[in-house]
């Protein structure tokens, strides 16, 4: 990490300053679709100035932060060099779950606080992550395709038989990640009649439920829930992918760097597992050349990260990250000036 600045004195909001918020990346959250009267407030009881960009590139970011108090960011990617210019910030608020975008030891040892929004998308997510699955136990993709291909029309009896249906009832589910979200698909994995099984936090050696290594051989969906850390970087990889039945489904609408793509793509051309479900890949957008999406895969559904995009779980999201904004920029203005 680049050595740190020390943050002087004009870090500190004063009472008779107006406060500068930045929102790096608006685009994201489409804020036309929502009841935005809650950033009206903002400016209006804390004599703010919200700027909304609605994008911002990485060559741009230290020039738009460095006289802001508040930052308000989805995915851009905040690294010290960028943090260090930025000498009145003392507050960055993530419209998202996941930080891993943000240089968070630069901000601990700077006094930056960095809050995220937890939960405000678990309907909307829980419901995506059942919708892949579904598409793949019942193969809804190829009999879409042979709809459109006539095959239907063409065909000596009532129905089709071309692709195999799974039920998931009786099924076996592992999943890993089991905090709010986790827990929702559990409950509906649970509703259809599946069996259930929590693998123990990765990196967490006193974590006493089975590991997911343990699990995985008799596992026949595993829905990824948790946090991109060090400890699950890559988690499913050609070692774990080499466990899992041929029959089994793997979804994931968490992080894509969660997944060794490379490992994935081959063991989905291979037959290796029975099918994969991803709402993330580990570069967003991706390229058109992505190994993942080079070739159709007929085992393979992608979607573009909108697991999270439900207009209420959208405005769940901007009033959460508003309200924790409000706050700290109330705590300034509670506090003794010197």
């Amino acid at each position: 990490m680049a050595k740190m600045t020390k943050h002087n004195a004009s870090q500190a909001m004063s009472n008779g300053k107006q406060k500068q918020v930045v929102f790096l990346d608006a685009e994201t959250m489409d804020l036309p679709s929502l009841n935005t009267s809650s950033l009206d407030d903002v400016q209006n009881n804390f004599d703010a100035k919200i700027t909304l960009h609605q994008q911002t590139q990485a060559e741009d970011v230290a020039e738009r932060i460095k006289n802001a108090d508040a930052v308000l960011v989805n995915k851009v990617v905040l690294q010290a060099k960028d943090l260090q210019q930025a000498s009145q910030l003392r507050y960055i608020g993530v419209t998202a779950t996941g930080m891993n975008n943000i240089d968070r030891d630069y901000c601990e040892q700077a006094g930056i606080t960095v809050q995220n929004v937890e939960g405000y998308g678990t309907d909307s997510v829980a419901q995506h992550t059942l919708t892949l699955a579904l598409n793949l136990a019942t193969n809804f993709v190829a009999y879409q395709r042979d709809m459109r291909n006539q095959a239907w029309s063409s065909s000596s009896h009532f129905c089709l038989l071309n692709h195999p249906v799974v039920e998931l009832a009786g099924k076996h589910a592992v999943i890993v990640g089991h905090g709010e979200l986790g827990k929702r698909v559990e409950a509906l994995f649970k509703a259809m009649g599946m069996q259930v099984s929590i693998a123990a936090r990765p990196g967490k050696q006193d974590d006493p439920r089975p590991s997911l290594a343990s699990l995985l051989p008799n596992a026949d969906v595993v829905s990824l829930h948790c946090p991109l850390t060090e400890a699950t970087d890559k988690l499913i990889n050609a070692d774990t992918l080499s466990l899992m039945q041929p029959t089994a489904f793997l979804i994931n609408t968490a992080r894509g760097g969660l997944v060794d793509e490379k490992a994935l793509y081959h063991a989905l051309k291979n037959n290796q597992i029975g099918g994969a479900g991803l709402d993330v890949l580990s570069v967003e957008p991706p390229p058109v050349d992505h190994i993942l999406l080079k070739e159709a895969l007929p085992n393979l559904l992608v979607t573009p990260h909108n697991a999270w995009i439900g207009n209420g779980a959208r405005q769940k999201l901007l009033d959460s990250a508003i309200d924790y904004l409000s706050a700290h920029l109330s705590s300034f203005l509670s506090a003794p000036q010197g």
